[in-house]
């Protein structure tokens, strides 16, 4: 039982990231919530408080959502896996960078935070994982 657990964690973990990111990327990408950058109410407004451009937010968001593809695709052909959590973990990493440069409270950094840490996790359970 602890075997058919711990081998299904990886890809309970990379169907949190996919839909995570198809949540913030697909649905999400227009609407405000608490978690954006500064005083942004759409993701076009998130991306100028932090300085980038508007060309820079379409990019980004390609890339995230090849990379919930990828997480999904993930589950029948592992080998996709690892550089989609790799592209991810480094995207959160100036996800976060970000909201510090820009003085965001805590609660704007968490989301980006928890899709590093589940980056990371999913990196270390299909390197390590038998």
């Amino acid at each position: 039982m602890e075997s058919i657990i711990s081998s299904n964690i990886p890809l309970l973990l990379q169907l949190i990231i996919a839909i995570g990111l198809i949540n913030v990327w697909v649905l999400r990408v227009h609407r405000p919530t608490i978690y954006r950058g500064g005083n942004a109410k759409n993701m076009i407004e998130e991306f100028a408080v932090y300085g980038l451009p508007t060309w820079m937010l379409y990019v980004v968001g390609a890339t995230k959502i090849t990379i919930a593809l990828l997480m999904i695709v993930g589950i029948w052909y592992q080998t996709v896996v690892i550089p989609g959590a790799a592209v991810l973990g480094l995207l959160m990493i100036g996800a976060v960078a970000f909201h510090v440069k820009v003085h965001d409270k805590m609660i704007k950094i968490i989301p980006a935070l928890s899709i590093l840490v589940l980056a990371v996790a999913v990196l270390g359970a299909t390197l390590f994982m038998p």
